[in-house]
């Protein structure tokens, strides 16, 4: 690879873009705004005479004075670096370098260009270093060469400022085309018709917290949901699974679509008449744009870049974490003598930033603390959160699973569950209820008229 790497020998780079580019701005001092608006910088330069002369520029326009030839002359004459870029005769001739000054844009558009292919080969060699040294496993190594190029993409985006006006004429165009095509739903289906009501949908670039007390069903609702947006929605989907193996997930989803007794596809202990309803949802599921990674105690920065991946060869709509206090935060965002709090604040930070980096709905399972059990009135409230703070700060919608059958063996609301919205950044909260199929491990839609959500009265 390092002979492929030095084959060429020379680097990419326009020299005359670049003289066409800092003449221009000699011409029309106000150009430099317009460069730095496109994300220029003195390093996206090849010959260093240039990067100091944009230097220069940046310099004498930050303290005020003007940029002209004599300014800059004499500002590089101060710091014993005129010689360095040619002279005062150099600095002349660039000023009739310029073809036009209407093509400045394009000078700088082509000196970004091959900033960014020189950057990109010097991350290629960076790459083959790293793994000629032997320090990292396979791993690791493409975990590392995926960071370096995806940010070298991230910083070759242009940083300026977004105009209201473009901002609300996109708004706009969204809107009128809701207007034409109405729906309840505007994210990803959740296949449950009031929780979609309630929420629109999962919003992309939304953090939401699923939370609920151990054996409540919350990772039957995650794959239920999951497989709605995937088989209703065709939805491409990723679900990280911390506790479970993908195979026992694999196992859940059957059972829970063929309706078919969990308890006999875990024995084997199968009726003739339920072979019929297996093939059908295997068939169907086989067909569902599902991604399942079941690596234990995954770190937050692995996550982001099997998504980043995922996205890039099948494209992702949604991200499902089961469950949040499994997952590591990386190295670098914690302290050695970090407090569990800390941990999980880095984590929940890392999520949010997966949800808006990736611009889809990142669905994350939580713990609630054991205090829910020392209340009469059982139902979770934001304070149950277990290591509370970040959660609640970084998520756009925090929904807490309730079954009171799970504690009164009496309860009117046997084979019914309540989706708790206690939290919703662009929208109501309230409650929901659903349909509980123990039997299957599978929550449904409940009819309408036995229930009324506190959102809608």
């Amino acid at each position: 690879m390092a002979e492929v790497l030095e084959a060429s020998g020379k680097e990419p780079e326009d020299s005359s873009a670049e003289r066409a580019l800092l003449g221009a701005i000699l011409l029309d001092p106000d150009s430099l705004f317009r460069a730095q608006e496109d994300g220029l910088q003195p390093d996206d330069f090849a010959r260093e005479s240039h990067r100091l002369l944009f230097r220069a520029f940046q310099d004498l326009h930050t303290s005020g004075k003007a940029v002209d030839l004599v300014t800059v002359s004499g500002h590089l004459e101060s710091q014993s670096k005129l010689d360095r870029v040619g002279g005062y005769s150099y600095l002349a001739s660039l000023s009739g370098s310029v073809p036009s000054v209407v093509n400045f844009i394009d000078y700088v558009r082509t000196v970004r260009e091959k900033a960014v292919l020189r950057r990109l080969l010097d991350t290629a060699r960076a790459i083959s270093q790293n793994i000629y040294s032997g320090e990292h496993t396979a791993a690791q190594s493409l975990e590392l060469a995926e960071k370096a190029i995806y940010e070298l993409g991230q910083s070759h985006q242009a940083t300026a400022f977004y105009s209201l006006s473009g901002i609300i004429e996109s708004v706009t165009e969204d809107l009128r085309e809701r207007f034409e095509n109405p729906s309840d739903v505007t994210g990803v289906t959740t296949g449950f018709k009031d929780l979609d009501v309630m929420l629109a949908g999962l919003q992309r670039s939304d953090l939401v917290i699923l939370a609920a007390r151990p054996s409540m069903g919350k990772t039957a609702l995650a794959l239920n949901m999951m497989a709605n947006a995937a088989l209703q929605g065709s939805a491409s989907v990723a679900f990280f699974s911390l506790e479970m193996s993908k195979e026992q997930l694999a196992t859940r989803l059957l059972s829970s679509d063929a309706r078919v007794s969990g308890k006999r596809v875990r024995t084997g202990q199968l009726r003739q008449d339920d072979w019929p309803e297996l093939y059908a949802a295997s068939e169907r599921l086989a067909e569902a744009k599902i991604h399942i990674d079941d690596t234990p105690s995954i770190p937050i920065s692995e996550v982001r870049a099997k998504c980043r991946r995922l996205k890039a060869e099948h494209g992702l709509d949604m991200v499902m974490v089961d469950y949040l206090q499994l997952m590591r935060p990386d190295r670098q965002d914690v302290s050695k003598n970090a407090s569990r709090e800390q941990e999980i604040s880095a984590i929940s930070r890392g999520l949010k930033l997966v949800a808006k980096e990736l611009n889809i709905p990142v669905v994350a399972l939580s713990q609630l603390n054991r205090g829910v059990e020392s209340r009469t009135d059982k139902r979770p409230l934001l304070s149950d959160l277990r290591e509370s703070g970040a959660i609640e700060q970084d998520a756009d919608v925090i929904m807490f699973l309730y079954r009171d059958e799970f504690y009164n063996e009496a309860s009117e609301q046997k084979g019914m569950a309540e989706v708790l919205v206690k939290k919703q950044r662009s929208g109501p909260i309230g409650d929901v209820m659903l349909a509980w199929r123990s039997e299957f491990t599978r929550f449904e839609n409940l009819a309408r008229e036995s229930w009324q959500s506190p959102a809608s009265s």
